[in-house]
C-alpha cells in the first residue's frame, strides 16, 4: 500500500477504504493497549497495597515479612521460633467468635494423642474389628450418646470437657462409617 493518493476515482475510493480501515484499527489497538496497561497498573497497585512475600531462612524458625515489590532488605521479623497450628494450613479468613480455630487444633491432638494410648497399642484398635463387622453406626452413636449423658455428672470439669471430646471424637468417626457406607 502506498500513500500516495491514486489519481482514477475507483482506485482514489479503495485507497481511501484502506487508509480509514488502517486508521480504525490503530485507534482500536491502541484502545487495547490502553486498556491493558491500565489492568496491569491496576494489578501492580493492588499487589503493592495488599500482597505479602513471607520469607523463612532458617526452615521455619524465624518468618520474615515485606511487601510485593520491597527490596528484600526491608523485611520485617514478624515471628521467631513460628509454628503453625493443623487450622493454619486452611486459612478461611473468617474472624471465629468462639475459637473454633484453636478448638479444632486441640481436637487434633486429642485425636492424635489416642492413637499412642492403650486403645491402639497392637497394630489394630477395638474399634476397626466393631466398624469392620458391620456394628459401626450403634458402636459410635452409642458412644455419642453414653459420653453426652455422662456430661457433668462424673468427675471434674476437666473430666466433663473430656467427655465432650470423646463426644466429638466419636461422632467424628460416625462420619467416616456414614461416608464408608454411601461408597457400598
Amino acid at each position: 500500500m502506498t500513500d500516495k493518493e491514486p489519481e482514477r476515482y475507483y482506485d482514489w475510493m479503495l485507497w481511501k477504504n484502506r487508509q480509514e480501515e488502517a486508521k480504525r484499527q490503530e485507534i482500536e489497538e491502541q484502545k487495547y493497549f490502553d486498556k491493558k496497561w491500565e489492568e496491569h497498573q491496576r494489578m501492580l497497585e493492588l499487589h503493592s497495597k495488599i500482597a505479602k512475600i513471607y520469607e523463612s531462612p532458617d526452615g521455619g524458625k524465624t518468618v520474615y515479612e515485606r511487601d510485593f515489590g520491597q527490596d528484600p532488605s526491608e523485611r520485617r521479623l514478624i515471628a521467631e521460633d513460628f509454628k503453625l497450628g493443623p487450622s493454619d494450613y486452611f486459612d478461611s479468613g473468617i474472624d471465629y467468635k468462639y475459637n473454633e480455630a484453636r478448638l479444632i487444633d486441640e481436637f487434633k491432638k486429642y485425636v492424635d494423642s489416642t492413637y499412642g494410648e492403650h486403645y491402639s497399642k497392637e497394630k489394630f484398635q477395638a474399634t476397626e474389628f466393631i466398624m469392620d463387622g458391620g456394628h459401626g453406626t450403634g458402636f459410635c452413636i452409642g458412644n455419642v450418646l453414653k459420653y453426652a449423658q455422662r456430661y457433668g455428672k462424673k468427675g471434674t470439669r476437666a473430666d466433663a470437657r473430656k467427655d465432650l471430646m470423646k463426644v466429638l471424637h466419636y461422632a467424628l468417626l460416625q462420619l467416616y462409617v456414614h461416608d464408608s457406607e454411601d461408597k457400598k
